[in-house]
């Protein structure tokens, strides 16, 4: 027999658990608004026509939200469908890929790339594969035997012309003293995959994560490739036909990644699919171990023993104290980032190139975890010095560093503002980020260089060819500097 008692209990019961519920949905409907808004508000400052973001938090997709416009041409929306390129953020399936191999005894990261290719120039063969994948390992970048407007073959014709044109070339520094961008390393990393995989590495892609992940809407292509629901790219620009304009106009833009190189920036996805992807990757069903996923998740180390700027194929890294994020951007319009202590990754995709999601990404992560922005010293800066004016970019510093003397904003992370603000169009603004950063890392060979070019750029050739001679003096093996200074003393 139930007694009134026993009822009214369990109606309470009821009552609290439905108001709970309650309460948690309407909060949780109550961050969603402050995120749309928040992108919302990006967007119109950026000019960015179109974005998807997905936020997946302990392991669930908690967000993927669609806004504004694909195609401007057909005036057609943002649906979750919508493909966007993801550019250089292919590299990190890249370096999945050779963690696989690692796991299965088939690839040593120590190991030099002559015991997995052949026919390789002297010089190279005693690179190995975690240089590549750190990109510390000198080797003249393909790029630039390559059609500068659209990245293809050009006059070249086909592979083998440009494979025979780039092996000819010096090394750009002794391997594991310097960082430099360069797809010859993923050039190199394809090769290997597809030799110990005998077959081809978008197969290799599609059978061990597309088709694990379910990943229906991830695909390797370019502008030349017909895919459908794929989102057209633009960018502002400055220049046209070498005039330059008053105001930026919004521009299409047009890319070639050639066959050998997609393993660098070759792919096109949803956020949906790479925040499942990572899901997947997080759970093991990718990687096999932690332990794997750590050490791919670890920064290089130059022959010094000094740590670079990457881990095995993540180029976008915060190896902070607290709250530790690892994750990359492509074509300065795609960028995603993993929060692994806080159990938290955002991946938000633009049809702007120049919009720089990374650099808003530790905001967004703010609305969910409010520490992980207040870690980060340049997300500090970048919330202050544009309120108070680039102008007092060094009081801002100082008055940082008074409040907390460990407050050191990482080299990497402010010279890459400094190009995204002089990409922008913004040089003066630009000269401030990079002579902040030359204040705070005067033993830095690349702050002075990156200094000098922000110089070079707002005409100002004397100090130009200061900043440059100091780079030279830190680091003889700077050819890109020296070849640049020869050229000012002319």
């Amino acid at each position: 027999m139930i007694h009134l008692q026993s009822i009214n209990k369990l109606l309470l019961k009821v009552f609290l658990l439905s108001f709970s519920v309650t309460c948690t949905t309407a909060s949780v409907m109550a961050q969603t608004a402050d995120v749309s808004s928040f992108l919302k508000d990006k967007m119109q400052k950026l000019g960015i026509p179109g974005m998807q973001v997905a936020i997946v938090q302990r392991g669930k997709i908690i967000l993927n939200q669609s806004f504004g416009i694909a195609n401007l041409q057909e005036t057609l929306t943002v649906t979750s469908k919508s493909i966007f390129p993801i550019n250089s953020c292919t590299k990190v399936f890249t370096g999945v890929a050779i963690m696989q191999l690692v796991e299965e005894d088939k690839i040593d990261l120590s190991a030099p790339i002559s015991h997995y290719l052949d026919s390789l120039p002297e010089s190279w063969k005693p690179i190995t594969i975690r240089q590549l994948l750190t990109h510390i390992s000198g080797l003249p970048d393909i790029m630039s035997v390559l059609d500068p407007f659209s990245g293809g073959f050009g006059s070249l014709g086909n592979e083998a012309t440009a494979w025979a044109k780039i092996t000819a070339k010096p090394m750009d520094f002794t391997t594991g003293t310097q960082f430099s961008y360069n797809q010859t390393n993923y050039l190199l990393l394809g090769k290997i995959i597809e030799k110990l995989r005998g077959q081809p590495f978008t197969q290799v892609f599609k059978e061990r994560q597309f088709q694990v992940v379910s990943m229906p809407n991830t695909v390797f292509g370019d502008s030349r490739d017909v895919i459908p629901h794929i989102v057209p790219s633009y960018r502002f620009t400055r220049n046209i036909d070498g005039n330059t304009l008053q105001e930026p106009k919004l521009t299409n833009t047009y890319v070639e990644f050639v066959p050998a190189l997609r393993t660098g920036s070759g792919l096109n996805s949803t956020a949906e699919d790479l925040a499942n992807w990572i899901i997947a990757l997080q759970q093991g069903k990718l990687i096999k171990t932690k332990s794997t996923l750590n050490t791919m998740w670890t920064a290089g180390t130059f022959n010094n023993g000094s740590p670079t700027i990457w881990a095995l194929g993540w180029g976008v890294n915060k190896f902070r104290t607290h709250h530790k994020a690892v994750g990359m951007s492509g074509g300065g319009r795609s960028a995603f980032l993993i929060y692994p202590d806080d159990d938290l990754a955002i991946i938000v995709l633009t049809n702007l190139a120049g919009s720089y999601p990374e650099s808003f990404i530790d905001e967004i992560a703010g609305y969910y975890n409010p520490e992980i922005p207040a870690s980060d010293p340049v997300a500090q800066l970048r919330a202050q010095i544009p309120k108070a004016g680039f102008e007092h970019t060094a009081k801002v510093y100082k008055e940082l560093k008074k409040k907390d003397p460990n407050f050191k904003p990482d080299e990497s992370d402010l010279n890459n503002w400094g190009y995204q603000i002089m990409r922008g169009g913004q040089i003066k603004n630009a000269l401030e980020i990079f002579k902040l950063t030359v204040s705070i890392n005067p033993e830095s060979w690349n702050a002075y260089d990156s200094y000098g070019e922000a110089l070079l750029k707002a005409k100002k050739k004397e100090e130009a060819i200061s900043m440059y001679r100091k780079s030279i003096e830190l680091n003889p093996e700077n050819k890109g500097g020296k070849k640049i200074l020869a050229e000012l003393l002319q």
